[in-house]
């Protein structure tokens, strides 16, 4: 199992010593979002780019990718009735797409709830449909870049489309396109009917990113969530890809967090019979 964490949880640390520190707490990957390298990915310049890729490998990590794809900016919406604002908010994923690659990553996870809401007076049918015309402009920048990009289902009330797994697998088969997957969430999936564990087993053929937290917005092994039925699920599906710890309480602090999740996600693998 490949574990890595989110970079937003080390708020206010230079991003050398973010490598630095998780990679001595045993993290091969790193997971950016991209608020926290400028206002707008188009100021990240290509020589920035090229710094933080190396000082990441210079250590051992791997940026995997980027999320929190939309959050901090104006101006885009992936379900908007406007078709001008559809195509600038693919150009912009479409850039996102390119960052990520330069940095070494191969996957952006599409969460950002506030900017893919219902539209006021539209149903949830015409969002879907404004959502595709936006997802299908992108397209062509996933081919050319090899980047996958991840349909996160998140929960209410933060959002109000694309709410579970299956709503998610619904966008990707109008979408059927091959760079198209599903991302799943602990806290998120806590919220479905369906026992975490069980959705994991039916969806995950589908799956290309994984978030690990406690249904409390906290780390694993900061709640009550058990862990050790995921990874089980996780190794029935034969998933192979990143477990990624994103939080949003960031108490007690950056290092506690890092270093307790990582410990107690390695002793729920191991009960589980997972490498790694």
């Amino acid at each position: 199992m490949r574990y890595a964490i989110c970079n937003e949880t080390f708020e206010g640390w230079e991003h050398d010593r973010i490598c630095r520190f998780v990679a001595e707490l045993g993290y091969t990957g790193l997971e950016l979002a991209p608020f926290t390298l400028a206002p707008r990915i188009t100021e990240v310049t290509a020589e920035r780019r090229r710094e933080l890729r190396r000082q990441a490998e210079a250590v051992g990590v791997q940026i995997l990718g980027l999320h929190w794809l939309l959050a901090k900016t104006e101006g885009f919406h992936l379900t908007s009735p406007d078709a001008t604002i559809r195509r600038r908010t693919a150009e912009y994923l479409a850039e996102l797409a390119r960052c990520a690659k330069d940095l070494g990553g191969e996957l952006l996870v599409l969460g950002s709830p506030a900017q893919r809401r219902i539209p006021a007076g539209h149903s949830r049918e015409q969002a879907i449909e404004f959502a595709l015309d936006t997802l299908r402009q992108v397209l062509p920048a996933l081919e050319e870049t090899g980047v996958w990009l991840c349909l996160e289902p998140l929960a209410p009330p933060e959002a109000d489309f694309i709410l579970s797994a299956a709503e998610g697998v619904e966008i990707l088969d109008a979408l059927a396109h091959p760079l198209c997957a599903l991302h799943l969430d602990v806290k998120a999936m806590a919220a479905e009917s369906t026992p975490t564990p069980d959705v994991i087993r039916r969806y995950g053929h589908r799956m290309k990113h994984f978030h690990a937290n406690d249904a409390n917005r906290r780390g694993p092994g900061f709640g009550d969530t058990d862990f050790v039925p995921i990874f089980e699920a996780l190794r029935d599906i034969g998933y192979k890809g990143w477990v990624s710890i994103e939080v949003f309480d960031y108490s007690p602090d950056p290092e506690t967090i890092a270093r307790q999740s990582i410990a107690y996600l390695r002793k729920c693998a191991a009960q589980a019979g997972v490498k790694g």
